[in-house]
């Protein structure tokens, strides 16, 4: 299979050289390698509510504060508040994958992480660079966007003082936004000061914003009750634009739950990851996701979908029933949503930069940890400083499609890793060459007691031949690893071990490549009938007997010793990964050329990065890797410790 380095036989590891090799080599949970060299660990700092802060916050941005009325306005209609379900359903199911690999491998880095430990170097160079993209453009956008909201409470745009108010610049052509670049700089040195300090404002201006939220589900519920709930009263029923329009909605929304990953970026700063993350993920999700649908239903039910206002549909639903000082305290929960997601926007990146910086991928400038604040202050400095020179200089709206490349890269490949995780997890260990005259004595005395086993087994065999039914030394030679093995107890047929996990990777492979195919050719409508249904049977076909195969054949008994025991396991494995990875691939279809042309010119400039430093620069670069069971004694030999 593609995702998997072949184990070396008789337990001598190779080098990681080769430029494909190089793609696909892999490191461990925990790399010894990092710690090897000195690099200081971040603060462990964070428990469930600073978790959950860190995920709402990231969660819920102003976006709330407009899409209910777009999207109400051109595709749900009454039924919103199930287009915000379907979508937050659709989110758990990433949800549920980034928990299992949160508390299994708790180290920085996310995404990026888990595809470095299970897919291999070359995908995850591609998820983190994507993740750069994103989290950097994300808060300049996000930052750009808290003027023009901050400007009401100065009676307009023009109202603003000098100091915060956009300028155009003629000779540039450009309009400048001091204030996205000042609040830019303020997070920035927020998030210096330390994790908890940061975490504990997110935790303050967070609370604002679902205060905000709750404001607007009370008082909708009143006036609604009282007025009687006329958006609900229409003679085109709860779907004016039928099922298909409400999920169309619902793939529109699915982008407002874009944010809890960010509570995985932290896993090496919580206290206790294996059972914090989950709960932090899942709660924050659950959160969101009910104030998403209470808003959605209480809106919609104050006046008719078609008479919302798409830009400010909250202020003026509140507004058409005389309450137009509520606007004020809408506005507000739109600013702090906004500031709250600026900081969960920058607080991941850093740490990105940090992982890949360790992993010798990136310069190790970023891998530097403050002594004091014990966070990665230099990546954050830079990740401020670039996204406050995007939010000054340029209006980012236009490039906002970029972010969401990003984040459903990221779900779809942890999605992939679960699988990998559970199927083929990796057997292999990579160890510094520095360890290679080790690594050669313990494999020896391997070799030596495994041959002193055969032979044992084979003087069995000739002894017994003639007064028992055991076969005699040729013939048990010749069928003593068969491809298929009849359990003799069941009467079941089973697949050895080797060819088990090949099996596994390929299906796995061609599973989503099914995923692709029929997802491509779900959103391609231009393409002649003969060949959509040809592809589409192909792509059907695959996904089928994918999951078919995958839910027949065992799981590896190796999953239970990956990584760290005791967090979440991810539930109805391998249906929930596999749909997840349907989704996002269509979500990711779906977003546009215009979005793709851009973000494939940001990919092709990491690929010339990776080519010519991150490559060479690897810390797996002279690695050598060896049987996982061999690990434990190597470590030993060498004096080394695996904590």
């Amino acid at each position: 299979m593609g995702f998997l380095v072949d184990s070396q036989k008789g337990g001598v590891g190779v080098r990681g050289g080769g430029c494909f090799r190089s793609l696909i080599r892999r490191k461990q949970v925990d790399s010894v390698h990092f710690k090897a060299h000195g690099h200081r660990q971040l603060a462990k700092e964070l428990s469930v509510l600073h978790l959950i802060a860190i995920g709402v916050g990231s969660t819920i941005g102003a976006g709330v504060y407009i899409l209910v009325g777009t999207v109400a306005r051109e595709h749900s209609g009454p039924a919103l508040f199930i287009s915000f379900l379907i979508a937050g359903i659709a989110a758990a199911l990433s949800a549920f994958c980034y928990a299992e690999l949160a508390s299994r491998c708790p180290s920085a880095g996310s995404a990026y992480h888990y595809s470095y430990i299970c897919v291999g170097e070359g995908v995850a160079w591609l998820i983190g660079w994507a993740l750069i993209l994103e989290y950097t453009i994300g808060g300049a956008a996000v930052a750009r966007g808290i003027s023009p909201n901050l400007a009401l409470f100065f009676g307009g745009q023009d109202s603003l003082p000098f100091f915060l108010a956009r300028l155009h610049i003629p000779m540039l052509d450009v309009v400048v936004d001091p204030c996205a670049a000042i609040l830019v700089l303020v997070v920035t040195g927020l998030l210096c000061v330390g994790i908890k300090e940061s975490t504990l404002a997110q935790g303050i201006v967070t609370s604002i914003n679902v205060c905000a939220m709750l404001f607007i589900i009370i008082a909708g519920s009143y006036l609604g009750f009282k007025t009687g709930w006329a958006g609900y009263e229409l003679p085109t029923g709860y779907f004016p634009f039928g099922v298909d329009g409400m999920l169309a909605g619902s793939a529109t929304v699915f982008f407002a739950y874009i944010g809890f990953d960010s509570v995985a970026s932290t896993a090496e700063e919580v206290k206790n990851p294996q059972r914090d993350l989950p709960l932090g993920i899942g709660l924050a999700l659950s959160i969101c996701c009910s104030l998403y649908m209470l808003v959605s239903v209480v809106i919609v039910g104050l006046v008719p979908y078609y008479a919302m206002d798409p830009d400010t549909p909250i202020s003026s639903a509140f507004a058409a029933h005389g309450m137009h000082w509520a606007a004020y305290l809408i506005t507000a929960g739109a600013v702090m949503a906004l500031c709250s997601t600026l900081m969960g926007s920058i607080l991941p990146q850093p740490r990105i930069l940090m992982a890949m910086a360790r992993d010798g991928l990136l310069p190790s400038f970023f891998s530097d940890v403050n002594k004091r604040t014990q966070v990665p202050v230099k990546g954050t400095l830079v990740t401020g400083f670039g996204a406050a020179v995007l939010a000054f200089f340029m209006d980012v709206s236009q490039l906002a499609g970029m972010v969401s490349v990003g984040t459903l890269l990221a779900f779809t490949m942890v999605a992939i890793s679960v699988l990998i995780l559970r199927y083929v997890p990796p057997d292999e260990v990579p160890f510094p060459s520095s360890l290679q005259e080790t690594i050669d004595s313990v494999s020896l005395r391997y070799n030596m007691s495994s041959q002193d086993v055969t032979e044992e087994k084979a003087a069995v065999y000739a002894g017994t031949s003639t007064d028992s039914n055991l076969p005699l030394l040729g013939k048990a030679t010749a069928v003593e690893y068969p491809i298929i093995v009849k359990e003799e107890a069941q009467g079941n047929f089973v697949l050895n071990e080797g060819n088990r996990r090949k099996i596994a990777g390929w299906i796995i492979t061609a599973t989503c490549v099914g995923a692709f195919l029929l997802t491509y050719v779900a959103s391609e409508l231009s393409l002649p009938s003969f060949l959509r249904f040809t592809l589409c049977g192909i792509g059907g076909a695959l996904l089928l007997c994918g999951l078919i195969v995958l839910t027949c054949i065992e799981q590896d008994d190796a999953r239970h010793s990956f990584g760290h025991s005791g967090g979440f396991i991810c539930p109805f494995v391998p249906l929930l990964p596999i749909v997840c990875i349907l989704v996002n691939i269509y979500l990711l279809i779906n977003l546009g050329a215009a979005t793709w042309t851009r973000v494939s010119v940001w990919l092709i400039l990491g690929v010339l990065v990776y080519t010519f430093y991150g490559r060479t620069h690897s810390s797996l670069l002279d690695a050598v890797y060896v049987p996982a069971t061999h690990a434990d004694e190597i470590y030993r030999s060498s004096g080394e410790s695996l904590a």
